[in-house]
């Protein structure tokens, strides 16, 4: 080996290390051989009993003097002992080149003993060290690792020195140094050190063999020869477990045995132990309850948590917790559910005197309700703002005309205005009360012009659509009478009187009618008389409703009794009534002309039924969904019926798209009495039991994809309630956006915009 340094003995030291580095022997690297305990030592160089003195030490080389006396030798014996060192040096450096065991180390003289000495460099703890061998940097031992998760540091190395986390990166990160490192499948992370740590190859193959399902170690042979310790030849067992003798009891019967087993079988026949009834012979039906695909719904919510106790609840509370005297007094006064607080802070001294709990029961109950009544589900809540949910709806004063005011009022003193009427031309209306009271007056000024007075009262009046003759017809108890008004024009009378009371009656129909009519002579027409009378048969009741035909010509009635559904039509210049049903499922509320084809609504308690009478046929049944119909009416295009019931609902009808109501409205507080939409502006109106009367923008569209508008424009105030009955009837005016309604308390009122 190499000397780097070798410093300059005195004479003294110098004489004896000459004297001993003649005895050393020579050592080379390749010469050491350990040899055990247990190995011949024949060979070994022995001490022959002998034992080396160790030398003596020098005081002297402690001193500082030491070193002036070394620099004061002679220079050539200490040229002459350098190139003896350098020349074993040079022998012992050749030989560890040539194996690279061991690092280089220096040859010195030791201060202490004099003696020459190797000193190796020191080892660099991270130069050329296998990281695997290493104990972590962190020491924090076995504790959760999450204590550290809200702090910047992992834990603490040997020195007590935080050891900071490692900078961590997105996922993204994490994909590019997976692409880029294509052994980055051989790392786990390491928990203790927050960052990945390469996994070595008998790791590797331990993960391997677990995940095919192998035994760990690969050393271990699971198919190995079984030993047999017992068995086999030689290998038998000759000498018995036990010198005891065979008991007597081996092959002796028990009579105990005997008297219980006799017990037993006197039992069951006595009939005290009965035998277990034999099997049914149907075999158990299994039921694989893990064939069923598991669920996608989320786990169920956690059960609530109960609240936690304040410091007004503790058995010494603060002063401030404690109520006075007049808290204590208003907390007693109030209803318990009407409480802020069901207890009252109280203090006590110690708590060894706080007394039981007297509301435990309670509060277990209701901690059962809570867990009982906690949501089994997790439901989205949506943060939607309600005005966003209402429609955008133009505003009532850009669609004008509507009636908005109540112009006049007509006044039945007697009893309740039950119906009304407007003419054609939109000039008279015609009313009727309970009393048989009938009234013709003037929509302007509400004048009465003329009134007629009948024996029974008034079931429905209803003025004929035509333009050409002018007539009205009022139902009473089992007839329909026809009246012609006075003040008419001479051509208007002649043609009216001609239509109704012809001087020549058409023939009979081959089927005669129940229903029968009568004319009174010329000589008996005047004013105050019908001018032709229709009588319905016998026990068919009132007829409470009256529909014209768009023509004029047909006159369709609903009475309430009868053994056709109380269903008529009437062909008025024929003088020929027919009844269009033999039997009708349920009672017949209302029936309506269609305005343009041959349909004929027919209304029952919950059902619309629409008819073809030209083929004679049911087209379509319409499910409403109301409890009881009260009143409907159709569009005057023919594709939209309106429905009313007693149970507050309107349903509004596309004939087009369903037999399910296009839209539901429930806007009355009492039963919907009666439904009319205007003949030529776009306005409904609905009149109900609390007394109000909604008017409506409807306006229907040409293009079928698109939805009829309906817009609230307002509710109109007049009628008082008598007896739980409001606004019986409402008409609009043909030709002005003006409405005529009838009402319990016996007035008409006429509401222009």
């Amino acid at each position: 080996m190499a000397v780097k340094e070798v410093t300059k003995p005195s004479k003294k030291r110098k004489h004896l290390l000459e004297h001993d580095a003649s005895d050393l022997p020579t050592i080379t690297v390749g010469e050491l051989e350990m040899l055990s305990d247990e190995e011949d030592d024949t060979d070994a160089v022995s001490d022959d009993g002998e034992v080396d003195e160790f030398p003596e030490i020098d005081t002297r080389s402690d001193s500082d003097d030491s070193d002036e006396l070394e620099g004061t030798d002679d220079e050539d014996d200490g040229e002459e002992l350098d190139s003896d060192v350098e020349d074993d040096g040079d022998e012992d450096s050749s030989d560890a080149d040539s194996l690279h065991v061991f690092p280089t180390a220096k040859t010195v003289v030791s201060d202490i003993t004099g003696q020459l000495k190797r000193i190796y460099p020191e080892i660099e703890p991270d130069y050329d060290s296998d990281s695997s061998t290493e104990d972590g940097p962190n020491r924090v031992g076995n504790v959760p690792m999450h204590w550290y998760d809200d702090l910047p540091h992992i834990g603490y190395d040997i020195d007590g020195k935080k050891v900071l986390r490692p900078a961590k990166g997105d996922e993204l990160d994490k994909f590019l140094s997976t692409v880029e490192d294509p052994s980055a499948w051989t790392s786990a992370f390491d928990k203790n050190t927050q960052m990945d740590k390469p996994l070595t190859s008998e790791e590797l193959d331990i993960i391997r063999r677990l995940y095919a399902g192998e035994v760990p170690d690969a050393t271990y042979n699971p198919y190995e020869p079984t030993t047999e310790w017992f068995t086999g030849k030689g290998k038998e067992e000759i000498m018995p477990l036990s010198s005891a003798p065979e008991p007597k009891r081996r092959w002796v019967p028990s009579k105990w045995e005997k008297q219980k087993v006799m017990k037993i079988v006197r039992a069951i026949r006595q009939g005290r132990i009965i035998g277990s009834k034999p099997k049914t012979t149907s075999k158990f039906s299994f039921y694989s309850i893990w064939s069923e695909p598991s669920s996608s719904h989320v786990p169920p919510l956690p059960a609530p948590k109960p609240r936690l106790p304040t410091n007004s609840e503790s058995y010494n509370p603060p002063e401030e917790y404690l109520p006075t005297e007049e808290e204590r007094k208003e907390w007693e006064a109030q209803e318990p559910e009407d409480r802020e607080q069901d207890y009252l802070p109280k203090k006590y001294p110690s708590l060894r005197l706080v007394p039981a709990y007297d509301r435990f029961i309670k509060d277990r109950f209701n901690r059962q309700l809570d867990l009982y009544l906690a949501p089994r589900i997790q439901r989205t809540k949506l943060n939607v703002d309600p005005s966003t949910l209402i429609p955008k709806l133009p505003s009532p004063s850009s669609l004008k005309p509507f009636p908005n005011y109540k112009s006049l009022k007509f006044l039945h003193s007697k009893g309740r205005a039950r119906c009304a009427s407007v003419s054609p031309d939109g000039g008279w209306v015609i009313s009727g009360d309970e009393t048989g009271q009938v009234s013709l007056w003037e929509v302007n000024v509400g004048r009465e012009i003329k009134r007629w007075n009948f024996d029974s009262k008034i079931g429905a009046v209803e003025w004929c659509p035509r333009l050409d003759v002018s007539y009205f017809v009022v139902s009473v108890e089992e007839k329909i009478h026809f009246i012609i008004p006075p003040n008419l024009p001479d051509s208007v009378l002649s043609l009216t009187q001609a239509l109704l009371a012809p001087s020549s009656l058409p023939p009979a129909p081959k089927t005669p009618s129940p229903v029968k009519w009568f004319t009174p002579s010329t000589n008996t027409w005047s004013v105050d008389t019908p001018i032709l009378t229709a009588n319905m048969p016998p026990s068919s009741g009132l007829p409470i409703q009256l529909a014209w035909h768009r023509k004029g010509d047909y006159l369709a009635s609903v009475s309430a009794g009868g053994t056709q559904g109380g269903v008529w039509i009437h062909q008025v210049p024929r003088r020929h009534s027919q009844a269009p049903f033999k039997k009708v499922k349920g009672t017949v509320q209302m029936v309506l002309f269609h305005p343009l084809k041959p349909h004929f609504f027919v209304a029952t308690q919950q059902y619309v039924r629409i008819y073809n009478l030209s083929e004679q046929k049911l087209l379509k049944t319409l499910q409403p969904g109301i409890k009881w119909i009260s009143s409907m009416d159709v569009h005057s295009s023919g594709d939209h019926l309106i429905v009313g019931g007693y149970d507050r609902k309107l349903c509004w009808f596309d004939l087009e798209l369903s037999d399910k109501p296009y839209k539901i409205l429930r806007y009355h507080t009492r039963a919907i009495r009666s439904l009319n939409f205007h003949p030529s502006y776009p306005l409904f109106a609905s009149s109900s039991d609390d007394g109000s009367i909604q008017i409506f923008h409807s306006r229907v569209y040409n293009d079928l994809m698109t939805d009829p508008l309906i817009v609230p424009l307002k509710i109109l105030r007049g009628h008082e309630i008598r007896d739980g009955l409001g606004v019986l009837q409402i008409k609009w005016s043909s030709r002005q956006p003006w409405l005529i309604s009838s009402g319990a308390d016996g007035s008409i009122a006429v509401w222009c915009s």
